[in-house]
């Protein structure tokens, strides 16, 4: 065990804004006897696939006032903005700044977590990768691909999004990975998907002179909508039909924007306003109505629900409108290499057949994983297939429970190994932006040092 005896050593298994977020929220407390141990595979800590990025382009999809890493701090992004000299003379909460500074910013709480933690020993930093996990009659075994194992007391997993592509995979590639190589600026590009993760590929061809064709496509070809600052309804959580069939929340909530609207308000008011009981909503549906609103109602709800700032939505439109961007309706159909280029067949809506496209890269842009089991996590894999874990009835992530422990294979929930961030999107759905995560990384940090008090005590 490292660490004093005693003292509850925490492993934290990945170091990008989840794993930096929830140290942040267990070290808070300067009285919490623990230890923290955070492995990151990458060299930059807070980063992760999110947050890597440089391009200037690349924007944070939550205004300045909305991206503070601390749930009881709502303004501490704010506040370094000011203190760092970055925060220009504008309202904050129409600010939409870089996800480059966000690293920054992230970067800036781990060196003060540091020098702050540099006598105490509660705060180690591993650029390892994790291969697997367990739990042990005593703890958990953490295995790293150099070959040496760690101990401790329990083991969280803030692995963030399955970094290889979900469609098409040897043909397919995730932008900014390291197969997202420069392209023949000249070439036409198929990208699937038509979200956010979409126009950061657009961007990023963009910025390096791209004036090929670029096609966007997916199922139903629609394009996220535009922030707008508004006045969210306020509702109370009776007003909430929690519990129901799907079909009933649909048609409550289309009267609901409809009243808002009538009264002279707008939709935006509406999506913002239930913002808060999103998680509960999910969680009170069963595993059928969940399937469907996967199936059927998701791609409506993300581009209302993820939105783009103005400036960018304006950029994004004006390309589509002068037909440099494509927004296609239909599926990907097979994709092959002939020589330096892809043979890609697509199906368009409507169409009496698929059509070929001859492009010079194929961006999978498409989102949530299909399948977890198929993802290529190791440390994920090795839990299912240990029996230590398993996934949500969806398979869109782990299944945990209301307090992020991970439940393993008969049902029964973990004592010492537990989840944060994308990887609990089954149980939570609403759990990819900072300003959810931090909220679970607060709850889950409050539990883990209560416990470890608990310990202290007895």
């Amino acid at each position: 065990m490292t660490g004093r005896p005693g003292r509850l050593a925490i492993i934290i298994i990945g170091g990008g804004a989840s794993g930096v977020l929830l140290a942040a929220h267990l070290l808070s407390d300067p009285e919490a006897d623990i230890r923290v141990t955070l492995i990151e595979k990458r060299q930059a800590f807070g980063q992760g696939l999110a947050y890597s990025t440089t391009l200037d382009d690349h924007i944070l999809n939550v205004s300045a006032l909305g991206m503070s890493a601390y749930a009881d701090d709502p303004e501490h992004f704010w506040h370094w903005l000011e203190r760092t000299g970055r925060a220009p003379d504008k309202n904050p909460r129409k600010l939409y700044l870089p996800r480059h500074l966000y690293a920054e910013y992230l970067a800036g709480i781990l060196d003060e977590m540091r020098a702050r933690e540099a006598q105490s020993g509660r705060l180690h930093m591993m650029s390892e990768e994790c291969v697997s996990a367990a739990a042990t009659p005593s703890g958990v075994a953490v295995d790293l691909a150099n070959g040496t194992s760690l101990v401790g007391h329990i083991a969280v997993l803030a692995v963030g999004h399955e970094e290889q592509p979900l469609v098409g995979k040897d043909i397919a590639i995730r932008p900014g990975s390291e197969a997202d190589t420069p392209v023949d600026p000249d070439a036409d590009v198929l990208i699937l998907g038509t979200g956010l993760s979409m126009v950061d590929a657009w961007l990023s061809l963009v910025a390096h002179g791209h004036r090929g064709h670029v096609v966007a496509l997916s199922r139903r070809g629609l394009l996220p909508s535009m922030h707008r600052k508004g006045n969210p309804i306020r509702l109370d959580a009776a007003d909430v039909p929690l519990g129901t069939e799907l079909s009933y929340f649909v048609r409550w909530f289309r009267d609901l924007v409809r009243t808002t609207v009538r009264a002279g308000g707008d939709w935006r008011d509406v999506v913002d306003g239930i913002r808060p009981f999103n998680q509960k909503i999910w969680r009170s549906w069963p595993p059928s109505a969940r399937r469907r609103f996967i199936e059927h109602t998701r791609a409506w709800w993300d581009i209302h629900r993820h939105r783009m700032p103005p400036d960018l939505h304006e950029r994004v439109t004006q390309a589509v409108t002068d037909g440099t961007l494509e927004l296609a309706t239909g599926k990907l159909v097979g994709a092959s290499r002939e020589g330096d280029a892809i043979a890609a067949t697509i199906k368009r809506r409507g169409a009496p057949g698929p059509e070929t496209l001859h492009v010079a890269r194929v961006y999978d842009c498409t989102g949530i994983t299909a399948d977890l089991t198929t993802g290529t996590n190791p440390v994920v894999r090795a839990l299912i297939d240990r029996g230590l874990a398993r996934p949500d009835p969806l398979h869109i992530g782990l299944d945990v429970t209301e307090g992020c422990a991970i439940i393993k294979a008969d049902g029964q929930p973990s004592e010492r190994l537990y989840a944060i961030g994308p990887l609990t999107r089954g149980a939570f759905f609403e759990i990819e932006a900072i300003p959810d995560i931090r909220v679970q990384c607060s709850m889950l940090a409050k539990n883990l040092t209560e416990r470890a008090r608990m310990a202290q005590a007895g």
